[in-house]
């Protein structure tokens, strides 16, 4: 059962239906599963008449989730609230209930998709600009809720982490601060030659079309800096893996570790190459040094040396030994759960250490970036 919110948007209920078929296509394929779904408002079918049909079709459990990007009111109260009352009224059907799509890295990988295609048309079209050079504006929905508020400013900052943004901005469509066209009117004062306005959002509607109307008014107003309006997510194969995902949690559960976007476990865009490293310490070359008075300890070795002292498993074996334990335990970083990787940079302080490998971080040269790490 795949529950929506619901638009008056008719082509926002069409892309909604698409993307239920695409799920349906799935379990039907795999599983021999029926699927339904139903929306809070706005459109039709309602919750209750996707959980009716379920039931008439001889269902005795219904695997319920939120086709919400975030966790929010309606993914936190409105939606369950309908679930409990039908239950109540149907104690021979178990229905139980999912989590929003939340930040994973197939999420990241399907905004990352709309933001790379919008550059490559740009560069098609001759406005191809370097990353550095161009600002990006991360539009959420905007709720009541903090915690999802929070979510939209990681999922901007892990874009911009992605692409090598100059620079990136949060932003929300309503109920929040900063809103649209305030925050793309702060984006002009920055001087960037290019801002991408990116409505993280999953089909259209009218604030949709609202984020795009701020984004022209702007643009009219600043005639030198190009606006470049980024499609929203709809159903890409990414965003219909979350969901399955999300879907096959309420079988099997899922463990409650926050490592779904951990570098060394997930290859993330602009990270791919860093997933599995070894679990290698880089403290070692400071370890003790202040605790004696005497801070002029050297250190000549290189990182090679260390990684044949090191664990002989990679992070991501790393992370399958942990989840077999508390969360409390998994977390105590610096112990069992050590994000520890290469560097390649020479440190300054008081000791010698020098390394071969590349460094680990992709956008190192940005232009705002972290140059004392060179």
């Amino acid at each position: 059962m795949v529950c929506g919110h619901g638009t008056r948007d008719p082509k926002g209920v069409a892309e909604f239906a698409h993307l239920v078929e695409k799920i349906r296509t799935h379990f039907a394929t795999h599983e021999d599963w029926p699927t339904e779904h139903g929306y809070l408002e706005f459109a039709r079918p309602v919750l209750r008449d996707g959980l009716n049909a379920l039931r008439a079709q001889g269902v005795t459990r219904i695997l319920a989730v939120p086709a919400m990007l975030l966790n929010a009111g309606h993914a936190k109260n409105d939606i369950p609230s309908v679930l409990n009352l039908w239950a109540q009224e149907n104690p021979d059907v178990k229905v139980e209930y999912g989590r929003a799509l939340g930040l994973t890295a197939s999420m990241l990988r399907a905004a990352s998709n709309r933001i790379a295609d919008t550059r490559a048309a740009e560069a098609d079209n001759g406005h191809d600009l370097p990353p550095a050079q161009t600002l990006l504006v991360t539009v959420g929905r905007g709720a009541s809720d903090p915690d999802a508020n929070g979510d939209i400013a990681k999922m901007n900052r892990l874009l911009q982490e992605a692409f090598g943004f100059g620079w990136a901005l949060p932003a929300y469509s309503g109920v929040t601060f900063p809103l649209v066209e305030p925050a793309l009117q702060h984006a002009v004062r920055l001087g960037f030659a290019k801002v991408l306005v990116f409505p993280y959002f999953l089909f259209t509607g009218r604030l949709i079309e609202r984020i795009y109307q701020h984004t022209d008014r702007v643009a009219a107003e600043n005639p030198a800096i190009r606006f470049v309006k980024v499609p929203y997510l709809n159903d890409q194969d990414a965003v219909v893996e979350t969901f399955v995902e999300r879907i096959y949690e309420l079988l099997n559960g899922s463990p409650e570790m926050n490592c779904q976007l951990c570098k060394y476990r997930t290859a993330l865009p602009a990270f791919e190459d860093e997933k599995g490293l070894p679990q290698v310490s880089h403290h070692h070359h400071v370890e003790g040094v202040g605790t004696d008075g005497d801070n002029t300890h050297q250190h000549t070795h290189s990182h090679t040396d260390s990684h044949e002292q090191a664990h002989g498993h990679g992070h991501e074996q790393a992370h399958k030994q942990v989840n077999e334990q508390s969360h409390e335990q998994a977390h105590k970083h610096g112990q069992e759960h050590n994000h520890s990787h290469n560097h390649s940079h020479d440190h300054s302080h008081d000791h010698s250490h020098s390394h071969s490998d590349h460094h680990p971080y992709p956008h190192a040269d940005h232009p705002l970036g972290p140059k004392t790490l060179h």
